[in-house]
């Protein structure tokens, strides 16, 4: 059994992170406006400064690089390809992104139907970075 190929690692991570980054932009299309009232009605702007757009960016490469270090880990489990990517994807969203918008839900944040929205697209935006990072990365 061999260590974690760093270098597809990394590959395959930044181009995980670069598809949830770009998906998230596209899936924003669908709840913009929700999330506008939703701002609006705590008082908050939607303004993006240049420093919070980068901010995006790294939380986007963070996330990619962490699927696609679970996806090299779980191949010796449940072996390389699609099937394990799901996996994966399914058990950080369900751990993470879910957690997350449970306690939005659990503060009156934001409401209801927008959470699901968000948890919905950003479900996608995780499996379809894993399979594409997962393609990508290869054992040493």
């Amino acid at each position: 059994m061999g260590g974690i190929n760093v270098s597809r690692w990394l590959a395959g991570g930044v181009v995980a992170g670069i598809v949830i980054w770009l998906l998230e932009g596209l899936g924003s299309v669908f709840y913009m406006s929700q999330m506008e009232e939703a701002f609006a009605a705590h008082n908050l702007s939607m303004e993006m400064s240049a420093g919070m757009i980068v901010l995006t960016i790294l939380v986007s490469l963070i996330v990619g690089l962490t699927i696609i270090f679970f996806y090299a880990v779980g191949r010796s489990r449940f072996g390389p390809g699609p099937k394990t990517a799901v996996i994966v994807a399914f058990a950080l969203w369900f751990g993470g992104y879910l957690v997350s918008l449970i306690g939005y839900h659990m503060i009156g944040l934001y409401p209801g139907h927008l959470l699901v929205h968000w948890g919905l697209i950003g479900l996608v935006e995780m499996i379809i970075a894993a399979l594409v990072g997962g393609w990508i990365y290869r054992e040493a």
